[in-house]
């Protein structure tokens, strides 16, 4: 075989390849989206509960369910107005939730849309309920400007008091021993 003709069969058959390699690439990006309806039940600000199945709202961080705030010198219970924020929204009729993706805790990741199609994720974080984590940072640049929720005073974002929370527990002080005991810390 010509030195020509290898070279356009090696070039077919590396283009043959990437293009299987896409095909199987999309596929595996392809996941069936998993759709929700019903009567949710919001657990906290960015989490509902469906009968036994438990759904995280992708892109967004409320508030934690005991957390406080401060605006106007006074402390208000944030962590709970982010919940029943969340139920008010979910409560309209026709809302519907979907995604295909699971996090750490197996809760699906979800975006939900009222029966008017209102992407309810953004207007948690329009209205100062929660806080972009991802896909909405144009909606909290409104809420920031308006002074809306959250922004209306001072908080800590809730990463970090859960951060926290997690470094009073037992086991973390437990772990922090076991480091410096080997010399890790």
């Amino acid at each position: 075989m010509t030195r020509g003709l290898r070279l356009i069969r090696d070039g077919v058959t590396a283009f043959a390849l990437l293009a299987l390699v896409a095909l199987i690439a999309a596929k595996l990006n392809d996941a069936d989206k998993i759709e929700h309806a019903g009567a949710f039940r919001a657990a906290d600000g960015d989490s509902l509960t469906l009968g036994t199945d438990r759904l995280r709202l992708e892109g967004i961080d409320a508030p934690e369910l005991s957390q406080s705030c401060e605006r106007d010198g006074k402390a208000w219970a944030c962590g709970r107005m982010a919940r029943e924020a969340l139920q008010d929204m979910v409560l309209a009729s026709g809302t519907l939730c979907e995604g295909s993706r699971r996090d750490r805790y197996d809760r699906l990741l979800v975006v939900c849309r009222s029966g008017t199609g209102e992407d309810i994720n953004a207007a948690m974080v329009r209205r100062g309920m929660a806080i972009s984590y991802g896909g909405y940072g144009k909606e909290e640049a409104e809420a920031r400007a308006a002074k809306a929720g959250l922004w209306a005073g001072t908080f800590e974002r809730p990463r970090d008091v859960r951060d926290n929370a997690r470094a009073g527990s037992g086991f973390d002080r437990t772990l922090r021993f076991l480091r410096q005991v080997a010399g890790w810390e």
